[in-house]
């Protein structure tokens, strides 16, 4: 029996005869029915070139395939070889027998139209729906991917939705279409562990429902141990080493393959938590670096033709923390939480509706400067402004605070540059000229030009490979030990929050429930959220674990006019750990 995919020899390149620069080197591989093929390895490798190339949508990126074949058994068991096939013919193959899942949704979906217009579009043209139709199973769908108020979220533009809902939107768009080969390429980067284990449970369900075969793009190794049959690893556009998942996992054979377990931030359910920060309780106590006291952050939601307010979206409620120099504060809950909210109207980024937030003794607000407090933006790529040397790009905040390029803006470069890992002959060069990590390196220099007291790091290295993940962590903890930062970092990723907070305080619906230094919080969670969360972080060692999908109501945010929540009622587990009471309900209702 032939399998259901069969790619020999596949080399695709991009820039035009006779300069055409290899990007995927020969590569083979099948992919049988019903079976979960992960791709895994580092940016560059090859891994998207080669899946973008079994749809050809390769063709619309500058790339063509060089030679090779690749060939889909249909539904009415012929074979076609997509490299010779008609735009007609991948036309009809394209969503309904292959499906895709892109990596970055903010340029996949049209921001012109709305979330449901979009996912309707899917369900009219590969199932033949419409109307009141078409719109019940796009609500129907945001629902199964674990989307609050989808009814309301139908009506949502792409930018009104964070990075994780968004992602959400996209898996479920393509759940629409029902394909019989389903590529998801790094489809639950932005995801927390909760509603990741959400999604992976849900499409193990449509695998075992409809018997569809999948190929899935990861850089996670914990991941790639919960649903993948088989593991081929790619290094520069070559298979270096495929075969079934236990094989690869517990017995490694290529030195590129260890290198990658190896460099896996290992989740250790507290025992790798850090221990060299100290809360000052004896002597003098000492300033926070930043203090937030009730900060509350609302949406209005209007209804009718005259957009009357009917409610508003409690995005962040009574939020109460301190932070200490020197001391690593991470904030973790699932997309829509509020913590990247939390941490833009600590900025001034988002107006707050109520609370006070000061950073060192300063008083700031909305309209002030906010020149003690920095920020590491997630995605190093779209963060620095290419058109600007990497000598302007250190002295934009200088500038705009008020300061001059002068003899000690400069030194100060040179200093932070060569601090953060970079050549001194980096000032002259620009943005397209260093890799993802430099280019996080360099955010992490303009971010302490202005030698800020509270550095604010939101997913500053979710969209870094792991090996050079790990080289910025260590940077991060070289540079507040140097000199004596605070860090509010802000992540989904619970094994590289365990390596490098001092204490957790954890979000869900807008408010914090739990908080405590880190080693407590992640050895004995105690808030019924947080040890789902916990329960929830992939691992090579629970590969053998499967997630039940949680068919619990979503909790919604949105509240009606005048509605003020109930005084915080807490119980400490210990001089610096409580969590929030909750009532029986309290995770299906949110209040």
């Amino acid at each position: 029996m032939s399998p259901f995919l069969s790619v020999r020899d596949l080399r695709v390149g991009f820039g035009r005869d006779p300069e055409i620069n290899p990007v995927v080197r020969g590569v083979s591989f099948d992919v049988a029915a019903g079976e979960t093929l992960a791709i895994v390895g580092e940016s560059g490798s090859g891994k998207s070139v080669t899946v973008l190339s079994i749809n050809r949508l390769v063709d619309f990126g500058g790339g063509r395939i060089v030679s090779g074949s690749i060939k889909l058994t249909r539904a009415d068991n012929s074979i076609l070889d997509l490299t010779a096939a008609t735009e007609l013919q991948l036309t009809k193959v394209r969503g309904a027998e292959i499906g895709m899942i892109f990596q970055e949704p903010m340029t996949s979906l049209n921001p012109v139209l709305s979330i449901g217009s979009q996912i309707e579009e899917s369900f009219r043209l590969h199932r033949g729906l419409t109307g009141k139709q078409a719109h019940a199973a796009a609500k129907d769908a945001l629902d199964r991917v674990r989307i609050p108020d989808a009814l309301r979220r139908l009506n949502y533009y792409p930018n009104q939705l964070s990075g994780g809902m968004l992602q959400r939107v996209m898996i479920a768009t393509a759940l629409a279409c029902n394909s019989r080969l389903l590529i998801a390429d790094e489809p639950t980067t932005a995801l927390d562990v909760t509603v990741q284990a959400q999604i992976m449970a849900l499409l193990a369900e449509l695998k075992r429902e409809t018997g569809m075969s999948m190929i899935f793009i990861t850089h996670d190794i914990g991941l790639v141990a919960g649903i993948a049959d088989r593991v081929m690893v790619m290094q520069n556009g070559l298979a270096v080493e495929q075969g079934e998942l236990n094989q690869i996992l517990d017995r490694p054979q290529h030195p590129y393959t260890q290198h990658l377990l190896h460099a896996v931030p290992h989740f250790a359910s507290g025992q790798a938590a850090r221990t060299d920060g100290k809360r000052s309780s004896e002597a003098a106590p000492a300033v926070p670096a930043l203090r937030v006291d009730g900060l509350t952050v609302r949406f209005p939601v209007t209804s009718g033709i005259f957009r009357r307010p009917a409610g508003a979206v409690h995005a962040v409620e009574g939020v109460d923390f301190d932070l200490m120099p020197g001391e690593t504060l991470a904030i973790v809950g699932e997309s829509g939480s509020g913590k990247s909210t939390t941490a833009r109207a600590i900025l001034g980024l988002t107006k707050s509706t109520r609370g006070t937030f000061s950073a060192i003794t300063q008083e700031t607000s909305a309209r002030r400067s906010q020149r003690p407090v920095q920020m590491v933006f997630q995605n190093p790529y779209a963060s620095l402004n290419p058109r600007l040397s990497v000598e302007s790009i250190l002295a934009e905040p200088v500038i705009a605070a008020g300061g001059r390029l002068d003899g000690r803006t400069r030194e100060r470069m040179s200093m932070l540059i060569e601090r953060v890992g970079l050549p001194i002959n980096s000032l002259d060069r620009y943005p397209h000229e260093f890799s993802g990590g430099q280019r996080q390196r360099l955010c992490i220099a303009r971010a302490l030009m202005l030698n800020p007291a509270v550095v604010v790091l939101d997913e500053a290295v979710s969209a870094l490979d792991v090996s050079v993940q790990a080289k910025v962590l260590e940077l991060l903890v070289d540079l507040q030990r140097e000199f004596n930062l605070a860090y509010l970092f802000i992540s989904h990723d619970m094994a590289v929050v365990e390596r490098i907070a001092h204490r957790i305080a954890v979000m869900y619906a807008g408010q914090i429930v739990e908080i405590g230094r880190a080693a407590a919080v992640l050895a004995n969670p105690q808030h019924s959220y947080t040890q789902r969360l916990i329960a929830a972080v992939p691992t090579v060692s629970r590969r053998k674990e499967h997630f039940e999908l949680d068919t619990r109501q979503v909790p919604s945010l949105v509240r009606r006019l005048g509605f003020e929540p109930g005084p915080a009622d807490w119980t400490h587990f210990g001089a610096d750990h409580k969590a929030r009471a909750e009532a029986p309900t309290h995770l299906q209702t949110a209040g």
